[in-house]
């Protein structure tokens, strides 16, 4: 199970001010059983963002981390409307998800803590390290912990070459350069020239593992 607690509300109104309509996205997953983002959380989120924010929608889905509910669900509810920014009280797998399904700025309202144990056949990309240091914000919605293989807080670095990284054999894409063009694609490459500290590696602990079952491989190719 994905351990989440909400961020603080003065952090989330920050997030939100830029942004005249809001759509509040929730989990009926891990979320609900942490009281942080089932539909009790979303209203009152909604009613407290609607104070400041215009809270054009709310919608509870189950399990935003996957794609195929963001792509039915969410799209459905949503449409091509005009919504300035996603309030999603969702894990940074749920975040990601609903980033890499819309051209729209996703604004975590929780951070997400911890990884609990959940058997499942099948095989899985990392797109959170549950650090607790949530700047998913700032980085338009992907993550430099997981997918920048040095965990870079800025980048790049001078290992990557036509958005490539090194590590690997130049096959993976280079974080900061998706981080880069995804900025710019929503208006916010200002954002990409802030100064980001170094991740405060304390906030979590290992060891970690993510396993696949190879006799699954073929599913796959």
């Amino acid at each position: 199970m994905i351990i989440t607690e909400l961020k603080p509300l003065d952090q989330i109104i920050n997030m939100v001010q830029p942004y005249k309509k809001i759509f509040v996205v929730g989990c009926t997953g891990c979320g609900t059983i942490c009281h942080t983002c089932g539909d009790a959380q979303v209203k009152n989120m909604a009613g407290m963002i609607g104070g400041i924010r215009n809270v054009v929608g709310t919608i509870v889905l189950e399990y935003p981390c996957d794609a195929r509910v963001v792509n039915t669900a969410l799209y459905e509810e949503v449409g091509d409307d005009h919504v300035d920014a996603f309030l999603v009280m969702a894990c940074g797998a749920g975040i990601q998800t609903i980033s890499e399904t819309f051209d729209t700025v996703c604004i975590p309202a929780v951070e997400t803590i911890g990884l609990g144990k959940t058997e499942v056949v099948g095989r899985y990309i990392e797109r959170c390290r549950a650090c607790g240091d949530c700047i998913l914000y700032d980085t338009a919605g992907i993550c430099p912990m997981t997918r920048c293989a040095k965990g870079l807080m800025n980048g790049p670095c001078g290992g990557q070459a036509d958005g490539k990284c090194e590590v690997g054999g130049w096959k993976n894409d280079c974080a900061w350069v998706l981080i880069y063009e995804r900025l710019k694609k929503l208006g916010r490459l200002g954002q990409f020239k802030e100064f980001r500290d170094a991740k405060k590696h304390k906030l979590s602990v290992g060891p970690r593992e993510l396993v696949w079952r190879r006799e699954y491989e073929d599913d796959f190719k």
